[in-house]
């Protein structure tokens, strides 16, 4: 069994997620059959119940696990669809031992972190990457954080039970601006703390803020982590802030450290048939001949109306699809962020102004909705390119609702008591649903296009599966009472799910692009094969006169 196990040191962000997954598409690339775990220190079962304004997006798997976005990062620099069985939570863990204790299992024993605990994070690593040529084991937190402790402890004892276990350890080499210096003390520390706990790195990559450093303080950099890590140099691998994050595997080619890497983790004679990728024939050298023109071309801005804008994070799948996309239609896209709350307060659209297009992103609650409302009108009116998410799409129809067919108290059941007209209800399986955790209509799902629609001309495709998160849908029962009122008047319901008849897409006539989805298309854009949504969006953008 080979496994990596990635860590991380001195600070937080560090970007082991990018790391992780530029690691795992080499390797994939190289002709590994890989998997990837994200082991997550926080007590909560899983990403579903935590605020996007502290900990950034949720990101969806196919088979409807609420995750942590690193598992977003492994999915788009690969060609991998992870499950929700590939985030491990601590509040997994826990539950589940809890659970086994209850049911007297552990036959009597006082139940402890070491070997209770541990045991159970390693059977759960064993299980799910047993069926690989390799498995990648990202640590979520800092080294020296309490949280992270139980998985570096099974992490060490893995090593013992499996020698083919390498440990990669991510840290921070900060620049001091007054004296004009690079420190290494920090990533000194940092490893003496993991080694403490019984973890040598065979690896470590430092990130630092400078972009260009001249090549002797590089290598004087690497010479000194070295010595204080009980490493070689070629073993230091440096990762400076880079535009674009995409650029990462292109970087870790260039420093050869797969060949390294595959040196240590399996025999010389394995190696060499598997190092065969050279940089230059790379997918990833064309993707950074790509990113070193974009100055060159024509340059687009997009807006996003959101309410958890102040963290970019928190639409992290979003940013990145419609970078795919404008990778693929060779345009400079400039990303606006606009807080729904501050339209909705100011009552004005200066923040919309000179932009080609418009996405409302999805959410929950009634924070910003008047603003998304404002929004979405002042597009339609205008004829400017729109796409509404999840919650776009309810907001769209209840838009369409009060300012075309007149029914002004239109609205939804999640955030209005008051209303004689829910056109957006609650799912009727959520209704009887007290719990929060995992409950909503989440992962793939089956949607039917009509054809001679926009929907169908994006998709190409009369059935398609996409995935959901979310609680409510527009109203069925409106729908069948108002539908010869809702087609006079330029609405279509282009997608339905075939099982339940639930509206996924809206789009309406004779506007270049308004449409409306009830999924979130993000989740299953890749850097190397973008969202035909995101596609078409884009291309209607590049293309209006």
């Amino acid at each position: 069994m080979n496994l990596i196990f990635i860590t991380g040191g001195v600070i937080s962000s560090l970007g082991k997620g990018v790391i992780t997954a530029s690691i795992a598409s080499i390797l994939e690339e190289i002709g590994f059959k890989l998997t990837v775990l994200k082991l997550d220190p926080y007590l909560n079962v899983d990403a579903g119940t935590m605020n996007p304004l502290e900990h950034g997006e949720v990101f969806v798997t196919f088979d409807g696990g609420e995750t942590d976005l690193d598992i977003g990062h492994y999915e788009r620099f690969t060609n991998i669809n992870f499950s929700k069985k590939n985030n491990i939570t601590s509040g997994q863990v826990y539950l589940n031992v809890l659970e086994k204790e209850r049911k007297g299992e552990f036959l009597g024993q006082t139940i402890q972190v070491i070997p209770h605990v541990t045991n159970e994070i390693k059977n759960q690593i064993y299980e799910r990457v047993k069926d690989f040529d390799l498995g990648i084991v990202e640590i979520g937190g800092t080294v020296g954080d309490i949280e992270s402790l139980p998985f570096l402890e099974a992490a060490r004892q893995i090593k013992i039970e499996n020698p083919n276990t390498l440990f990669i350890h991510i840290t921070y080499v900060p620049y001091i601006k007054n004296t004009g210096e690079l420190k290494t003390k920090p990533t000194q520390h940092s490893v003496r703390e993991l080694r403490s706990i019984g973890i040598q790195p065979d690896f470590i990559i430092f990130r630092t803020e400078q972009k260009q450093i001249i090549p002797k303080v590089i290598q004087d950099i690497k010479n000194k982590i070295a010595l204080f890590s009980n490493l070689t140099k070629n073993n230091i691998i440096d990762i400076p802030n880079l535009k674009y994050t995409y650029l990462i595997p292109y970087k870790l080619l260039k420093n050869k450290f797969h060949k390294l890497l595959l040196k240590l983790l399996i025999n010389k004679k394995e190696s060499r048939k598997l190092i065969t990728i050279k940089t230059k024939d790379s997918r990833w050298n064309k993707i950074k001949i790509f990113l070193s023109s974009t100055k060159n071309l024509k340059k687009f801005s997009l807006a996003i109306v959101g309410k958890y804008t102040k963290l970019k994070d928190s639409y992290k799948s979003l940013s990145e699809a419609l970078f795919h996309s404008a990778i693929h239609n060779n345009i400079n896209l400039n990303i606006k962020w606009v807080d729904s709350e501050k339209i909705e307060k100011d009552k004005q659209l200066s923040d919309l102004l000179n932009v080609s297009g418009i996405i409302i992103a999805g959410g929950f609650g009634s924070r910003g909705i008047e603003g998304k409302l404002i929004t979405i009108k002042w597009a339609r009116e205008n004829d400017i390119p729109i796409l509404g998410i999840c919650l776009g799409l309810q907001l769209m129809f209840i838009e369409f609702c009060r300012n075309i067919l007149g029914i002004k108290d239109a609205s939804s059941r999640e955030f209005s008591s008051k209303s004689n007209n829910f056109v957006v209800e609650l799912l009727e399986n959520q209704k009887q649903i007290t719990k929060l955790g995992g409950t909503m209509r989440l992962g793939n799902y089956k949607c039917k296009i009509s054809p001679n629609t926009l929907a169908y001309q994006i998709y190409q495709s009369e059935e398609i599966e996409e995935r959901h998160r979310h609680r409510y849908e527009i109203n069925l029962s409106f729908l069948k009472q108002y539908q010869k009122d809702i087609e006079k008047n330029g609405l279509i319901i282009s997608g339905i799910n075939p099982e339940t008849e639930l509206v996924e897409i809206i789009e309406m006539k004779n506007k270049k692009f308004f449409l409306g989805v009830q999924f979130h298309p993000e989740f299953n854009s890749r850097i190397f094969n973008p969202h035909p949504i995101f596609n078409f969006f884009l291309n209607t953008i590049k293309n209006q006169t």
